[in-house]
C-alpha cells in the first residue's frame, strides 16, 4: 500500500439504525473521519426505510468520496426474517456504491470482531473500546452502530494490509496478526 490516502467508508446496515464511519488510511496511520447513524424507526414500511438507506448512502458517498466501501454482511441468527431485512438493507447500500462504481467489500461480523479485537466473540462494547484506543477517539460515538461501521472499515484496511500496521514503523512496515499481537509488541501505545 502506498503512502497515498485511502478513504474507506464502513457501513453497518440495518432497517432500524444504519451506522456509518469513514476511516482514512495513509501509510501506517489510521485517522477517524466522520461517523454517525441514520435512525429509521420513525419510518413505516420497509420500502421507505430502504429508500432512506439508499439516499443516505448516496449522500455519504457524494460528501466523503470514498475509495472503497466495506459493509457488514448479514448473519443468520435465530430469526430468518431479521436476516432477510438486513440483506435488503445491505443490498440497497451496495447499489448506492455501485452507482458510483466504487469497489465494495463485505465482511462477516465474526471476521470484523476477529480483525479488530483479536477474537470473533467480542461484544460491541469491546469493539468500541479497542477502536477508541486505535483511532485515538476522545469519546466513544453515542451509538454502537457507528463504532460497528468504523470496525468494518478498520477490518477492511487490516485485510488489505495483512494485519495491524504499527504506527511507529514508518520506514519499514511491520504487520501484526491481530490486536493481541500488536498490544504485546506495543505495551506503551495500547493500554487495556
Amino acid at each position: 500500500m502506498s503512502l497515498s490516502s485511502r478513504y474507506i467508508l464502513g457501513i453497518d446496515p440495518g432497517t432500524t439504525v444504519m451506522g456509518y464511519g469513514l476511516v482514512i488510511s495513509q501509510g501506517n496511520d489510521l485517522t477517524l473521519g466522520p461517523c454517525g447513524v441514520l435512525r429509521l424507526e420513525k419510518y413505516n414500511g420497509y420500502a421507505i426505510k430502504l429508500k432512506k438507506i439508499f439516499e443516505r448512502t448516496v449522500s455519504l458517498i457524494e460528501e466523503f468520496k470514498p475509495d472503497e466501501v466495506a459493509l457488514e454482511a448479514p448473519f443468520y441468527g435465530k430469526n430468518i426474517q431479521s436476516m432477510l431485512k438486513l440483506g435488503r438493507a445491505q443490498g440497497v447500500a451496495m447499489a448506492a456504491a455501485l452507482q458510483f462504481q466504487i469497489p465494495i467489500f463485505e465482511y462477516a461480523p465474526r471476521k470484523i470482531k476477529q480483525s479488530v479485537t483479536g477474537h470473533g466473540n467480542a461484544s460491541k462494547e469491546q469493539v468500541a473500546g479497542i477502536l477508541t484506543r486505535l483511532l485515538n477517539l476522545k469519546t466513544k460515538p453515542e451509538f454502537l452502530d457507528a463504532t460497528d461501521a468504523l470496525a468494518v472499515a478498520v477490518c477492511h484496511i487490516f485485510q488489505r494490509t495483512g494485519g495491524i500496521a504499527s504506527a511507529s514503523s514508518r520506514g519499514s512496515r511491520k504487520n501484526y496478526s491481530g490486536w493481541a499481537d500488536y498490544v504485546k509488541e506495543n505495551k506503551g501505545k495500547a493500554k487495556g
